[in-house]
C-alpha cells in the first residue's frame, strides 16, 4: 500500500509516492546522513545538503530511479558517457530542462555510486569499456556545477545547494560512505 510522503527541503517540498513504513525510511536516511555529514564533511553541514541526500538514498532504493535516463530507444542507459550524450542539447536532449533534469540524475548517480558502493563504479567503468576515460568525481561535480547555472524560476531556490554539492562532491561522497557502513545493507 503506498501513502502520500511529502518531503521538506530548504529548497522546497517534494511530494512522492511512499511504500507502507517509507516515512520512517527517510527519516532513519536522514539520521544518519545528519550524523555521516557532521563526522565525514562537518564543513558542508546544511539542512539542504542533508535534507537532499536523505531524499537521494531514499529515492534510490527503488533500482528504477536510479537507472532513470534512457535513450531515444527507451533502454536504460548506465554509463555516464551514454547520459551525457542524451543530456547535450547539441546532440540528443531536446530542451535545456531536459539537459539540467539528465545532468542532476547524473550528479546524483555518480555520488550515489560514489559512497554507497564505490565497486559498482569501478566495476562499470572495466565492464563497459564506454567510461574507460571518465573521472566521475570530476563529472559529478562539473553536472551539479552546470545544475546550478539554471538560477531563474523554477529553479533558483535550489541552484545553490547544486553548486554546494558540486564544490563538496568527494566529502559528500565519504559521508555516503559512512551512512553504507552504518545501515545493514549492501548494494550488489
Amino acid at each position: 500500500m503506498d501513502v502520500s510522503c511529502t518531503v521538506h527541503c530548504s529548497t522546497g517540498t517534494e511530494k512522492m509516492s511512499c511504500p507502507e513504513g517509507g516515512q520512517q525510511l527517510l527519516h532513519l536516511f536522514r539520521e544518519q546522513v545528519h550524523l555521516a555529514v557532521s563526522k565525514a564533511a562537518p564543513a558542508r553541514s546544511s539542512d539542504d545538503i542533508e535534507d537532499y541526500l536523505s531524499f537521494l538514498l531514499y529515492s534510490f532504493v527503488r533500482t528504477d530511479s536510479v537507472f532513470a535516463i534512457r535513450g531515444a530507444d527507451g533502454r536504460r542507459l548506465t554509463s555516464v558517457f551514454e547520459m551525457l550524450a542524451e543530456g547535450d542539447v547539441r546532440l540528443n536532449a531536446d530542451s535545456f530542462e531536459r539537459e539540467r533534469s539528465v545532468h542532476k540524475h547524473i550528479g546524483d548517480y555518480i555520488l550515489f555510486w560514489s559512497g554507497v558502493n564505490p565497486d559498482f563504479l569501478r566495476r562499470l567503468k572495466l565492464d563497459d569499456g564506454r567510461d574507460l576515460v571518465c573521472d566521475y568525481t570530476r563529472q559529478g561535480k562539473d553536472s551539479y556545477l552546470l545544475v546550478s547555472t539554471f538560477d531563474y524560476v523554477p529553479y533558483a531556490t535550489e541552484a545553490p545547494m547544486f553548486r554546494k554539492l558540486s564544490e563538496g562532491f568527494e566529502s559528500l561522497a565519504m559521508a555516503l560512505q559512512v551512512v553504507a557502513h552504518q545501515l545493514p545493507f549492501r548494494v550488489a
